[in-house]
């Protein structure tokens, strides 16, 4: 009864005049990004953090999660009528979804992936409601050598599970890290890595850095892309999908919606993985596996389901201990920062009006998305018509003029280029700038948590294996750095037993 009490709080707040605009807005912003191929939640979130400073932390945060909830819901277009996802989490959706549509069903594809998104949301938020305060409760157990090691497994887990390459994912990591400890020294107070420009004393700022590697970076890249997107002619039709689809979208639709949950809960997980663990287990449980690739609704319905619960539930390690999950979600936490609220284990009880709010605010936006997305199927098909050379110089000058108006500093738009063309040459050579920016946000916590640790065991770097709780979070990282090392001494032991293999006769 009193989570009940709380959540009609949170809708108090969450139904204000105000509250209610920032979540239309954001789902509105969301959708159209998920539409627009090459522009994803990061980037538009990192563009619009300057615009959050002037409102209150509640409607800032529901504007931003609305962008990025709103953003899952969005890309499942363009992957079923272009065959180009317009968020990375929509790919598995591009497989069967743009088959269904090339066979005159394009209108079952898209109720389906709409109806299912809201249906996901909507138990991923009742899951969030439920599981975070208990989780915040028992995070408040926490001391400074069980912070340093949550930490450090978050950044293993990001590096884990954030990119192809573990090695490249944790040296992007180590790199936030020494981005991070730009400035002064939090406890000494003296100059770190300023080489004699006043200007680092400050440290890089956070939203300047986004905004060059997910706006600037993101826009270089997508230019030099020459495809354009052809939409796919067909009437959009039968939007309520016939009985035998929605029968066979059924389980799908449960399966992918727990699946997502708890997979976006883990720190690296999210949306992308979600959906591909999704799609390989519906296809490993049908009875037709064969039909998958060829326009099978359950290798729409599972996937779609897995991506937006999994985008909902991402906020649970956020709320509750403080640590992003992904790239849109440590730009949230950056804003809340901002406006001097600190995400963890206390957020639920000093500011409860923005956790139990924002959950609020996450029923309302899933109910506005739906209605977003069926009606205004038409108006997301000519937005895609829009060239994006046409776009990219708008982009970039919104950067821009955001980064110098932030502190009215030609610097700070120095700093926003070089970040640009530095996200630009990652993503040629295939370095995901996503664990750079987690690993910045976290570096600052993760230094002094490691510092008062020592401060209190007397440098004693044995008081992390001393508690069960830190000794536990520490194996588990050490597991996941070891992983790659493990994987290669099965495998050379295979084939010692098996010897080599034979190539197969023609």
């Amino acid at each position: 009864m009193e989570i009940l009490s709380l959540l009609a709080g949170g809708f108090a707040v969450a139904a204000t005049p105000t509250n209610l605009m920032y979540c239309f807005i954001g789902s509105l912003i969301g959708t159209a990004i998920g539409v627009l191929p090459g522009l994803g939640p990061p980037a538009t979130i990192a563009l619009l953090l300057p615009v959050t400073y002037g409102i209150p932390a509640t409607s800032a945060v529901i504007l931003l999660a609305g962008i990025f909830y709103g953003a899952m819901y969005g890309g499942s277009t363009t992957s079923i009528l272009l065959n180009i996802p317009g968020e990375a989490a929509s790919v598995v959706t591009c497989l069967d979804g743009y088959q269904m549509a090339r066979q005159g069903r394009a209108g079952a594809a898209l109720a389906i992936s709409a109806i299912g998104s809201f249906l996901a949301g909507t138990v991923s938020v009742i899951g969030l409601m439920l599981l975070a305060p208990p989780l915040a409760s028992f995070a408040l157990r926490f001391g400074a050598p069980e912070n340093f090691a949550l930490l450090v497994l978050g950044l293993m887990m990001v590096g884990y599970l954030g990119g192809a390459s573990m090695t490249k994912g944790l040296m992007m990591a180590l790199l936030g890290l020494l981005l991070g400890m730009v400035g002064l020294d939090p406890i000494m107070g003296s100059p770190r890595f300023t080489y004699g420009v006043w200007k680092l004393s400050e440290g890089f700022e956070f939203v300047l850095v986004a905004m060059g590697l997910f706006g600037i970076g993101e826009v270089l890249v997508n230019v030099e892309r020459t495809l354009a997107p052809e939409v796919l002619k067909t009437k959009i039709s039968g939007l309520l999908a016939s009985r035998e689809e929605w029968r066979a979208a059924g389980l799908p639709l449960a399966r992918g919606s727990l699946l997502g949950f708890f997979v976006g809960v883990l720190p690296g997980g999210g949306a992308i993985i979600s959906s591909f663990v999704s799609y390989a287990l519906e296809k490993k449980l049908s009875r037709h596996p064969e039909r998958f690739g060829k326009g099978a609704v359950e290798g729409v319905a599972g996937p779609e389901a897995a991506n937006n619960a999994a985008a909902t539930s991402s906020f649970i390690p956020l709320l509750t201990l403080g640590i992003p999950g992904n790239a849109s979600i440590a730009l949230i936490f950056a804003a809340l920062l901002i406006h001097g609220i600190r995400p963890g284990p206390l957020l639920v009880a000093e500011r409860p009006e923005v956790f139990w709010g924002l959950i609020a605010s996450m029923y309302i936006g899933n109910v506005m998305l739906l209605v977003l997305n069926l009606p205004l199927i038409g108006l997301w098909v000519k937005l895609l018509e829009v060239p994006y050379l046409v776009l990219a110089p708008f982009i970039v000058v919104f950067v821009l003029v955001g980064a110098y108006s932030i502190n009215n500093s030609v610097f700070d738009v120095g700093t926003t280029v070089v970040f640009g063309a530095l996200g630009y040459v990652l993503r040629k050579f295939d370095f995901e700038p996503a664990p750079l920016v987690l690993a910045m946000i976290l570096g600052p916590q993760l230094e002094g948590a490691l510092r008062r640790s020592l401060l209190y065991a007397r440098g004693d770097l044995t008081v992390f294996f001393q508690r069960p709780i830190a000794a536990t979070l520490v194996a588990l990282a050490l597991l996941m750095l070891l992983s790659p090392l493990v994987r290669w001494a099965l495998a050379r032991k295979f084939r010692e037993i098996v010897g080599p293999v034979s190539p197969a006769p023609d």
